[in-house]
């Protein structure tokens, strides 16, 4: 009989609204996600200590530990002390860096794991993908999909504007992302996973077009949504490749040479405009830098702090960040002189 299915790992409850957190109280009771609701928090310092505040009394018996930090070395200190403790599960409360912690403590640990997110700043609310920092720069390890996810928008909208922008740039690099898959595709016979693909595309076309902006709460959701999908789309494909190519090759590379020029999210939609003004899609590139104009995004290397020269060193290392990965940037392993008249060109015509 043929196998007529397939099943796919997502996350089992998903609340994206405000006033989302005072329901957590009710979802840790859950008898799916805890068996009595002893349950640990990691929370993050800043806004996540303040939703912890503002739900403590529906926490219960949990146990609070705060996470300084996104590093390897944070999440193993996690995961050292929840160790032995039996807790039926662990909530992250928190910005990605808290997230991508509270996920590969729970991995390792074998807990489920619920999302509770206080801002929109890249698609690692519900990605099978943890970036840490470790001693030989920021690695991605992966983990487990998050059990249940929430997104309460009283809070993202606290959350200062340009960490809920940036979350714009990461999905719509989805754009790009897939392009370069289906490149690898046809240079090397790499197997795309078409509802992969699907999810990756319709994330970042939720938000491409749309008028509004961060002060909506229509955007918020529609962003929020995306954001989620995108990290389906992850679990989907098995690796991070639906949600990331050239364009984020690009964003690490900038990382490792330039580090603190922007956070994920911002260098993501740079990366993305650029690979797609490289690939000669004039038609993509002008959907993207619209995009990200409109949302007062960076779309040059002048925008995040770089010189052309700096931007165009990122771009000659970028593809040693990724070495598996086949995008738009292996493909044409252009020389150092004209990857530098390429970003030249690119910077005048998206110059603001």
């Amino acid at each position: 009989m043929p196998l007529l299915a397939r099943m796919l790992l997502s996350p089992l409850f998903i609340d994206i609204r405000a006033g989302a957190v005072s329901r957590l109280g009710a979802l840790l009771s859950d008898r799916r996600i805890s068996a009595d609701g002893h349950v640990a928090v990691a929370v993050g310092p800043g806004q996540g200590e303040s939703v912890v505040e503002a739900i403590r009394p529906s926490l219960g018996n949990a146990d609070i530990f705060t996470v300084r930090g996104g590093s390897l070395e944070a999440a193993g200190d996690l995961q050292s002390e929840l160790r032995g403790k039996n807790y039926d599960a662990l909530v992250g409360i928190g910005g990605g860096r808290t997230l991508d912690v509270a996920k590969y403590a729970a991995t390792r640990l074998a807990l489920p794991m619920v999302a509770v997110a206080t801002n929109l700043a890249h698609d690692g609310i519900a990605s099978p993908v943890s970036s840490l920092l470790h001693e030989g720069g920021k690695g991605s390890f992966g983990v487990g999909l998050p059990m249940a996810v929430v997104v309460d928008l009283d809070f993202v909208r606290t959350s200062p504007p340009r960490m809920v922008r940036s979350g714009i740039g990461d999905v719509v690099s989805n754009l790009t992302a897939v392009e370069d898959w289906r490149l690898a595709a046809d240079e090397r016979g790499e197997p795309i996973d078409g509802l992969a693909e699907t999810f990756a595309r319709t994330a970042a076309e939720s938000v491409l077009h749309r008028t509004d902006g961060v002060e909506s709460d229509y955007f918020l959701t529609a962003l929020a949504q995306a954001l989620v999908l995108s990290g389906i789309a992850m679990a989907a494909a098995g690796s991070s490749r639906p949600a990331s190519g050239g364009d984020h090759e690009i964003m690490h590379a900038i990382d490792a040479l330039f580090p603190g020029t922007a956070n994920h999210g911002e260098l993501a939609g740079v990366g993305a405009l650029f690979s797609a003004y490289l690939r000669g899609d004039e038609r993509l590139a002008t959907l993207i830098g619209s995009c990200l104009h409109r949302h007062g995004l960076p779309r040059v290397p002048a925008d995040i702090g770089l010189t052309v020269g700096q931007f165009a060193d990122a771009v000659v290392f970028a593809p040693q960040t990724r070495p598996d990965r086949y995008t738009i940037l292996e493909h044409l392993a252009l020389t150092p002189a004209v990857v530098l008249e390429r970003v030249t060109d690119y910077a005048d015509v998206f110059r603001a």
